[in-house]
């Protein structure tokens, strides 16, 4: 096929992929075994052949092909002519009407960090492990400032190990101030609040510690620990902002589908697996195992391919009940919201997989949610034991309570509120607290509505135990106060 003719194969074109593209030896046939990363119409990355070298092959079409090659192949040029360690790349070209291409040598049982921090990730912070993990990325990022250069997409998976040496990869986000001379300062502040910002918060605490590893490479600059955690602070906060909007557009993370009579948003990796399902909800809650069956609510555990799921419809009790919900969004839609808040957050919640809304001329009806199973045990019942001799031999766990200071601290910290604290609403599962029924969770602009809704969080918490117990007294005393707030400013 010709390059051109990739603008049209949508999002999951049929592999092997075969194109004939050319270089100074004439033309030839690159293969495509494979697709790392598809932006339909305009880039596909993948791995396949070439001449009969194994290649990495960025290919660019679309009307944005000539000013997204160049970006591409800038970035690659400036890694290499800084001599920085970098895949080279084997062939380029960009030709008119057709597209761009750029294959790179492919780097075989190559591991990004990213990986490499899936596999610590769950440890105590800040372990060996996680530090060798960080210490590594910092490294190499010290060692591209110090040639003047950053990279604006930064994050784990642009740095890859490979026999025993870390690449930088993804020349398409490589910026320049003068190469050749460390960059400025505010620059490397702004990269690495960045890269930090996509780390888990209970690494904080450690910034200065970690930020070793940087100087080590690169001591051009003093680095003021408040501009740095202003920084992340920021980039936080945009981050955070730029995924909500993701969740409610089709994009390369969800499949979103809306019109007037229905919609549909589904995790794109979880899309043909959910597929039967989302056809065909209320088949699948009358087949599963009943957990609730209530007016407004019916809840099921399902079973897709040996996989559980919890199936959750929200119910229309009557023409009453629609005329107060018909208008705005579902409490479906609220709850896919709020979980992928809590789940970016880093605050454990079964991670939600598709909301589905009935409409008919956009008028809302049924609406149903579909997320991971929860196999725990809910706090009632695991504290149970405890319930009256909390200071003696049978006091809760340790790592429990601990785990529960670290929840309540994620709530305070980013100003959510659960709504209905229950006990039967928080689970205990692989080490944390996790919270469902996310009807009303909500996260709070001002601190003063935060505070009164934390308030109600933490009595309707301590209600579940007896004031009179051991238990309650224990957890009254461990669990914060409510913050201390400050008047509105008009």
């Amino acid at each position: 096929m010709k390059l051109s003719e990739l603008r049209g194969a949508g999002r999951q074109p049929e592999l092997p992929l075969r194109i004939e593209l050319a270089d100074g030896a004439g033309s030839a046939e690159l293969r495509l075994d494979s697709l790392l990363r598809v932006l339909p119409g305009q880039r596909y990355v993948g791995a396949g052949e070439w001449r009969g070298t194994r290649v990495l092959a960025k290919l660019l079409v679309g009307g944005k092909a000539a000013r997204h090659f160049q970006r591409e192949l800038e970035g690659a040029r400036l890694l290499a002519e800084q001599g920085l360690v970098t895949p080279q790349l084997l062939v380029d070209g960009l030709q008119e009407g057709e597209g761009g291409w750029l294959l790179f040598e492919y780097l075989d049982d190559a591991e990004s960090l990213w990986d490499a921090w899936r596999v610590v990730e769950g440890e105590a912070p800040l372990s060996d492990g996680q530090q060798a993990v960080i210490g590594e990325a910092l490294g190499a990022i010290a060692t591209l400032h110090a040639r003047g250069l950053w990279q604006e997409d930064l994050h784990l998976d642009n740095l890859l190990r490979h026999a025993g040496r870390l690449y930088l990869i993804d020349g398409a986000g490589i910026r320049a101030e003068t190469p050749g001379q460390p960059l400025s300062r505010k620059h490397v502040l702004e990269n690495l609040g960045m890269f930090f910002a996509q780390l888990p918060h209970s690494l904080d605490p450690y910034l200065e510690e970690l930020l070793v590893h940087y100087l080590l490479a690169n001591s051009e600059h003093a680095l003021p620990l408040e501009a740095l955690q202003k920084e992340i602070a920021r980039v936080r906060r945009w981050r955070l902002g730029d995924y909500m909007k993701k969740i409610a557009r089709d994009c390369s993370l969800f499949s979103v589908m809306r019109g007037a009579f229905g919609l549909r948003a589904v995790r794109r990796e979880a899309e043909a697996g959910l597929d039967t399902l989302l056809q065909a909800p209320d088949a699948a809650l009358e087949q599963g195992r009943p957990l609730k069956e209530g007016a407004t609510a019916t809840v099921a555990e399902v079973t897709l391919d040996d996989r559980k799921l919890l199936l959750k419809r929200y119910n229309i009790k009557g023409l009453l009940h629609w005329l107060t919900r018909f208008w705005r969004p579902s409490r479906a839609w609220h709850s896919w919201r709020e979980g992928n808040r809590l789940d970016f957050l880093g605050i454990a919640t079964p991670r939600p997989l598709a909301v589905l809304e009935r409409r008919f001329l956009w008028l809302r009806g049924r609406a149903y949610l579909i997320t991971e199973y929860l196999s725990g045990q809910d706090i009632i019942a695991r504290f149970r034991p405890y319930l009256d001799d909390p200071d003696g031999a049978g006091a809760p766990p340790e790592a429990e309570l601990q785990a529960l200071d670290r929840l309540f601290a994620a709530l305070i910290r980013e100003r959510i509120s659960h709504g209905d604290l229950k006990g039967y609403n928080l689970f205990w599962q692989d080490g944390r607290w996790t919270l469902i029924d996310l009807d009303a969770v909500c996260q709070h602009r001002s601190e003063r509505s935060f505070a009164r809704a934390y308030a109600r969080d933490r009595a309707r918490f301590l209600r579940n135990w007896p004031a009179d117990s051991a238990l309650h007294q224990l957890l009254d005393k461990r669990l914060p106060q409510v913050p201390v707030t400050c008047p509105e400013r008009g």
